[in-house]
């Protein structure tokens, strides 16, 4: 099986695969963050204007995170930093820079949606956008594929000789399979505390992303490999600890719900009592 092609001309116009799979995951993140926005009661005039400079800031902050984990190559050939086409995004880099600049201009534009929730909301977009983003975009680019592999699931990428593993539908799984666990707590769990869904969804993708780098993408002395396998791992407890610490507070709350502490785990209002006769 020959690999997908990685670029084709349409007239003079050379468009690569990986930047249309790109587009249209952007564009899925978009309208399903929109749809939980109105799901939930709130207004989504003020989301496109966001949208953008999130795309914007995680672009940058991907590409700028895989050029410094990569600088001695990106070094020796200037000419191929902003050649995004052949690859190279951190997620780690991406969410770094599109989180904050998320948060700021959301409080901004939408101050009644309290940023936690937001964090709570567009939790799973991001990990259904992930999964998406993996099969349309490396799995559609220069040298995709993992390491060397004989076994039968093995596949052919642009530039690698033989079959190599398909890392990015390995991914991609992942991903789905953690949006189904956020989903399932959405529905089975209506008084969880404000932060759950954000903190589990952290905690489970960046495990992911540490077995996925070490099995699948890890090369000895490869700084960038390091780094993410360290980041996933810190990412993974910290997630763990404040998914931990929200349920064991909601568990040994009076009424089972969680005060609210720096805006995590908001109180519902309480119930109109009748007036005494």
């Amino acid at each position: 099986m020959k690999p997908i092609p990685v670029a084709f001309h349409i007239g003079p116009l050379l468009v690569h695969t990986y930047g249309i799979g790109l587009a249209i995951t952007f564009w899925f993140a978009y309208r399903y963050f929109e749809r939980r926005l109105r799901d939930r009661g709130y207004r989504v005039e003020w989301l496109t204007g966001v949208f953008i400079w999130v795309v914007v800031a995680a672009i940058v902050g991907a590409r700028a995170m895989h050029v410094l984990a990569n600088l001695s190559y990106y070094s020796a050939a200037p000419g191929q930093i902003l050649q995004v086409w052949h690859g190279g995004l951190s997620s780690f880099g991406g969410l770094a820079a599109a989180v904050p600049t998320g948060v700021i201009l959301a409080r901004r534009r939408c101050p009644e949606l309290p940023s936690w929730k937001a964090a709570d909301i567009v939790t799973p977009v991001l990990v259904a956008a992930w999964g998406v983003g993996r099969l349309l975009g490396p799995q559609l680019m220069v040298a995709g594929g993992g390491h060397p592999t004989n076994q039968w699931f093995g596949m052919y990428y642009a530039d690698q000789v033989g079959k190599r593993l398909p890392v990015p539908i390995f991914q991609a799984f992942d991903c789905f399979v953690i949006l189904a666990v956020l989903i399932l707590i959405e529905r089975r769990w209506a008084d969880r505390p404000t932060g759950f869904v954000f903190a589990t969804g952290v905690s489970l993708w960046d495990l992911a992303r540490f077995f996925e780098e070490h099995l699948w993408l890890a090369y000895p002395g490869h700084l960038g490999s390091t780094l993410v396998q360290i980041a996933g791992l810190a990412l993974f407890a910290a997630g763990a600890i404040a998914a931990g610490l929200l349920w064991w507070r909601q568990k040994h709350t009076t009424g089972g719900e969680a005060p609210p502490v720096d805006g995590i785990g908001e109180p519902q209002p309480a119930e109109p009592q009748p007036a005494e006769t």
